[in-house]
């Protein structure tokens, strides 16, 4: 009597090189990032809304990095966890 063959693994492992892809890109620290680019005066109401939304005290919220671009844009980088404790 034969043994059954072997069911294709292919889909099995393009799901799992994914998962892996995603977990690469982003860092184990367990803080979520979203990064803006933002006129000036935009970029100051962004950050103060995002402050008011996920307040320091509870979320870690904070400006992780910024940077003035050509053009009065400001790129900044907020970092939050994803919860309050």
């Amino acid at each position: 009597m034969r043994t059954p063959a072997r069911p294709p693994l292919d889909g099995l492992k393009k799901r799992l090189d994914q998962s892996r892809a995603e977990r690469a890109r982003m860092p184990r620290d367990g803080f979520l990032r979203e990064t803006f680019v933002l006129p000036r005066s935009d970029a100051r109401l962004k950050a103060k809304e995002c402050f008011e939304r996920f307040p320091k005290q509870a979320y870690w919220t904070e400006i992780e990095s910024w940077f003035e671009r050509p053009g009065d844009l400001i790129e900044f980088t907020i970092r939050r966890l994803p919860v309050a404790d």
